[in-house]
């Protein structure tokens, strides 16, 4: 799965503020997520991340 920094993440499970969308900040074994309504950041393993993605939002 193509995901780069600063993508923005919609995901099939919302966080406990109500938020689906989520920007990345850090790539690798993790992800390290920002929850784009509350400001919480998170690490969250690569096929965890990767099977609950629903759509990747990315300017170009």
């Amino acid at each position: 799965m193509d995901v780069r920094v600063g993508d923005i993440l919609e995901m099939k499970k919302n966080h406990p503020c109500g938020s689906h969308t989520f920007s990345v900040l850090r790539i690798g074994m993790d992800f390290r997520l920002r929850c784009a309504g509350c400001g919480h950041e998170m690490m969250i393993p690569r096929h965890k991340a990767e099977k609950n993605i629903r759509k990747i939002l990315r300017d170009e």
